[in-house]
């Protein structure tokens, strides 16, 4: 019965081979001379787009200077010119103030801000001293950058950089903030217990009460900790869901006659995922009994509303690290200016979002979000009650799709017409928003449940004219009801292909020089290669779906995060602006742009785990100890 599955398996990577070999060995463009009919028909049928891009033209190995100035003005003194290559110059250097500001600002925003994000996690006594840690690598790195810009002149009028930094300053802000107003509200909910007779003071109560915030909880804005979205999964009884596991494996037909006995509701099959077979608490609860147990867990929706905001908010800080870095470079470099700001900021947002796309894959690898089951594992609360991770995945790319689809007319003139290159991009950008759509709508299990009327009418138009079964017609019928395996897990390959699609079309998008064409080409491949390793890890779940709540790890999703990071750095690599001046140094070389997008990913994949591993270090310190047991 599997042996179809196994060839789709060997066939999916197979597929990709081809695809690459079709495109190396393609014969290249023929060069057409000026003077020849066909070479004037080929430019009357296609009207050369903007800056003069003829899209059937061979590309060009040798920078010509005169046709860059033609479309884009000659390149400013930066800071960077400045401080390392105008060394001569009577103007003042100091490249030092500007790395003290890098240093503290980066320890700020990749080091104080995850640590204290982690230790909040587990309601550690060290989170305040990691606040003010991150409050002082903040002073520092303003206070040096300040004083560089007194002692440097302007090389960039009109940035953006500082302000868009204090900005995410005033949201930093704004949680601390929330925190002082939470320790505040539990220094004086404790004073008035003490006052009224109803508490003893106590140190132990004060630290645990007031400091720690373990034991009261403010009344006003609630917990702020994130673990309150999603109980943990040492809530439950870890004696008896060991000790159900245990039995499970000592006595499976035991457990496949209760499965079998299970009453299922025809309505209900498609409408949510249950716990299965292997699930301890499926094990012990009917379906009715885990959906009672969700309805008297639920909190008020304000309450979980202001827990999801203050913890988007909270990580948010990162990634907003991660912007000022994008756009500190470009200033301290002179980059986007004038004529080159619409490629830059297409090249540096999409590649960007790849980026930090490919990190929270690779966290997910690790086992971040394996409370709500996108660890590739089994939820260990109530399966239905989040998003999946790919609802979530296909909500963001049909935003995008629905956003990117009108910026790409951005600076053209009304009655402009539609160049060949906005065609492009545009159909790229209603691929994401419609094939978004469906991802969410495969996602949804309302939808599920429509999708799946047609099986579960005909099996109530089957009954007899008196409308009732006999014994064992009435078990076959629940038994035929019964959720398949593949159904406790997500397999929706929306979000990966909308990402391979892109990656194949951008991998032969007309360049005007064989370098650019060259480094398109490969972070298009290393986006379709993190499409296919995607696949493979669809096709290994569906399987063998998960059936625990610890991680499962495929490798495929290591290798596809590593693609999808190292193909969105590259995508920023691949700037108009810094693919010329790469030329014009001579560093246009794919191996050195290789080698070091490579090298930069594998750094941000050391920074990830480490991160993803405190958080579990603490959680594994504060928390019961639970005993893994092998599977097999």
């Amino acid at each position: 019965m599997r042996g179809p599955w196994y060839s789709l398996a060997l066939l999916v990577p197979a597929l990709a081979v081809a695809f690459t070999a079709s495109s190396v060995n393609a014969a290249p463009p023929t060069s057409l001379s000026p003077g020849s009919s066909d070479a004037a028909d080929i430019l009357v049928v296609y009207p050369r787009d903007e800056h003069g891009h003829d899209h059937h033209a061979a590309p060009k190995t040798v920078l010509n200077e005169t046709e860059i100035l033609m479309s884009h003005l000659p390149t400013p003194p930066s800071y960077w010119t400045n401080d390392f290559e105008d060394t001569e110059t009577n103007d003042p250097h100091y490249p030092a103030l500007m790395g003290m500001h890098i240093l503290f600002m980066s320890l700020a925003f990749f080091g104080a801000l995850p640590a204290g994000i982690a230790l909040r996690s587990v309601k550690h006594a060290w989170h305040g001293f990691t606040v003010m840690l991150f409050w002082i690598f903040c002073v520092l790195g303003l206070a040096s950058n300040a004083l560089y810009k007194k002692l440097t002149p302007d090389l960039y009028e009109g940035q953006k950089h500082s302000i868009q930094g204090y900005l995410w300053i005033v949201l930093a802000l704004c949680i601390t903030a929330v925190d002082i107003m939470h320790f505040g509200l539990r220094a004086v909910s404790y004073g008035r217990s003490i006052r009224s007779g109803s508490d003893k003071f106590t140190f132990k109560k004060l630290w645990t009460s007031v400091i720690l915030g373990q034991e009261a909880s403010s009344p006003v804005l609630g917990s702020s900790e994130y673990d309150a979205l999603v109980a943990e999964a040492e809530e439950y009884d870890m004696h008896d869901m060991q000790k159900e596991v245990d039995d499970h494996e000592s006595d499976d037909i035991q457990e496949i006659e209760h499965r079998r006995h299970h009453q299922y509701s025809p309505s209900a099959s498609s409408e949510r995922t249950v716990f299965g077979l292997h699930s301890p608490v499926g094990a012990r609860h009917s379906d009715d009994t885990l959906h009672e147990v969700v309805e008297n867990a639920k909190e008020p929706w304000s309450k979980f509303l202001r827990r999801a905001t203050f913890a988007v908010l909270e990580r948010t800080l990162v990634f907003g690290g991660f912007m000022q870095v994008l756009s500190g470079i470009v200033i301290y470099t002179g980059g986007c200016r004038e004529s080159y700001v619409n490629n830059c900021l297409a090249h540096l947002i999409k590649g960007g979002i790849f980026w930090c796309y490919g990190l929270v894959t690779f966290a997910r690898y690790l086992g971040s979000f394996s409370e709500l089951g996108w660890a590739w594992n089994r939820s260990p609360r109530s399966e239905g009650k989040y998003p999946t991770a790919e609802f979530v995945e296909s909500a963001v790319i049909f935003t995008y799709g629905i956003t990117n689809t009108w910026m790409e007319r951005f600076g053209a003139k009304p009655g402009d017409p539609y160049s060949t290159k906005q065609v492009q991009h545009i159909g790229i950008a209603v691929m994401f928003w419609y094939a978004g759509l469906v991802g969410m709508g495969l996602e949804s299990r309302r939808i599920r449940k429509w999708l799946a009327a047609a099986s579960t009418t005909a099996l109530h138009s089957g009954l007899p004219s008196s409308g009732r079964r006999s014994p064992g017609s009435k078990h076959q019928s629940q038994e035929s009801v019964a959720e398949p395996p593949s159904y406790t897990a997500s397999f929706n390959p929306f979000p990966a292909l909308v990402i391979g699609v892109t990656g194949l079309a951008m991998s032969a998008h007309f360049q005007t020089y064989l370098f650019q064409v060259q480094i398109h080409s490969l972070w298009g491949w290393l986006l379709a290669g993190f499409s296919t390793l995607r696949f493979l890890t669809y096709v290994f779940l569906w399987l063998a779906p998960p059936r625990s709540i610890l991680p499962s790890r495929p490798p495929t999703e290591a290798l596809a995060s590593f693609f999808l990071a190292c193909g969105g750095l590259v995508f920023m690599f691949s700037t108009e602006e810094v693919t010329l001046a790469a030329m014009r140094r001579g560093r246009d070389d794919m191996m050195m742009f290789l080698n070091v997008a490579v090298a930069i990913t594998c750094f941000c994949f050391c920074w990830t785990m480490a991160v993803v591993a405190l958080k579990g270090w603490l959680k594994s310190r504060t928390h019961a100890a639970v005993k893994f047991h092998a599977s097999a």
